[in-house]
This record gives structure tokens, sequence and C-alpha cells, in this order.
């Protein structure tokens, strides 16, 4: 089994990593952080621009979770998904049989991510397995 985390360097994120962490430590379980590089556009040269931009990020994103997670003890590997941030959670979930999904909540209130759909919103409906929201801490 693993821990599944979707990370992108956003307070939540960060958040979340840190509970990640803690979690996997407990419970022997391997990390696996999930960075989803699919861009908003679907065609041309704006697209190719964006997935350029959005693989960099996360190069340097998942980097700094796995040094942290190294800093830990934690075994964890790196994901980057060329897809939407739940599709991708949902199928590293059931590749990785995880445990639980974390994510960090921030940035949207409850409405507007029932609303417009955020992705801990999304997760909480469609997984199959735990998603565990962490909240960023005041």
């Amino acid at each position: 089994m693993s821990i599944v985390l979707g990370y992108d360097e956003s307070p939540g994120a960060k958040a979340a990593l840190a509970t990640a962490i803690d979690i996997a430590g407990r419970f022997g379980e391997r990390l696996v952080v999930v960075f989803a590089t699919e861009p908003p556009g679907r065609l041309g040269e704006e697209r190719r621009s964006h997935e350029a931009a959005l693989e960099q990020l996360g190069h340097d994103a998942v980097r700094h979770a796995l040094d942290a997670a190294a800093a830990a003890g934690v075994d964890a590997v790196a994901t980057l998904a060329p897809q939407r941030p739940v599709d991708a959670l949902l199928d590293q979930a059931e590749e990785h049989d995880a445990r639980v999904i974390v994510v960090g909540t921030w940035g949207e209130s409850p409405i507007r991510g029932a609303i417009l759909g955020s992705t801990p919103h999304k997760l909480l409906h469609l997984s199959r397995r735990p998603v565990l929201c962490v909240p960023v801490r005041a």
C-alpha cells in the first residue's frame, strides 16, 4: 500500500505534504507524490507552452517534496501525470494501491469549490479510496 499526495507547492499542498510524510512514516508506507501537468487549454502553441511550463514547475515541486520525505526518512517516488489533477490522483491511487489520498485545501470557499469543482471536492465524490483534506494551518 501507499500514501498518494497531490502536490503543487501551494500553501495547501505544503500542509498536505507534512501530513502525508507523517502518515507514511507512521505506517511504513511509500509516499507517492503526484503533480498533474495537463494545461487548461486544448489546442495550439499555447498548449505546448503551458505543458512545458507545467512540466518544469512539476519537476521542481516534486523534487522539493522528495527532499522533504527523504529528510524524514520516508520512502517516496514522484509522478508527473499528463492529466487533470483529479484524474491523475485517482489513477495513481489505483496503480499504487493507496491507503489514502492526501490533498491540501486552500484558496477556495466551500461553495466556490462545490460550484466550480475543486480538486478536493471532486475527490471526495469520485474516489473509492479515503481522501484526507488538510487545511492550511494559521
